[in-house]
């Protein structure tokens, strides 16, 4: 059974529906913490929170730019993974989500003006 343990350990990291979308958001690329709290409509900790279990998987990789830190996906073939099970449950296939500039996220992607003290 030891054999599978690192499958099992994936698929268990990937059985959060909010991992699930934050990793959805990341498809496309690099985004800060309240970017992606603005993306899905959860509260900061909470998305911190599942961050941390995807970072400690491998999943995604953290970067801090001043008072932002921003996630990227470092394992692309997750997507793989998840795109499969979608076929298999006869999921719709996930798009690429929130790439654009949010108007309810202040974050330096999406108000390249805003200054540092807003912060």
């Amino acid at each position: 059974m030891n054999d599978y343990e690192p499958e099992a350990k994936l698929f268990k990291v990937l059985m959060h529906p909010a991992r699930l979308a934050i990793l959805n958001v990341l498809r496309d690329g690099e985004h800060c913490v309240c970017h992606l709290e603005a993306a899905l409509g959860h509260r900061q900790a909470y998305i911190s929170q599942q961050l941390a279990a995807l970072r400690e998987a491998g999943l995604v990789q953290d970067r801090r730019e001043g008072w932002n830190i921003f996630y990227r996906v470092v394992e692309s073939e997750v997507f793989k993974v998840i795109e499969a099970a979608q076929g298999l449950t006869g999921s719709p296939e996930s798009k690429p989500g929130h790439a654009g500039k949010l108007a309810n996220c202040l974050c330096p992607h999406c108000h390249p003006q805003t200054e540092l003290a807003a912060w």
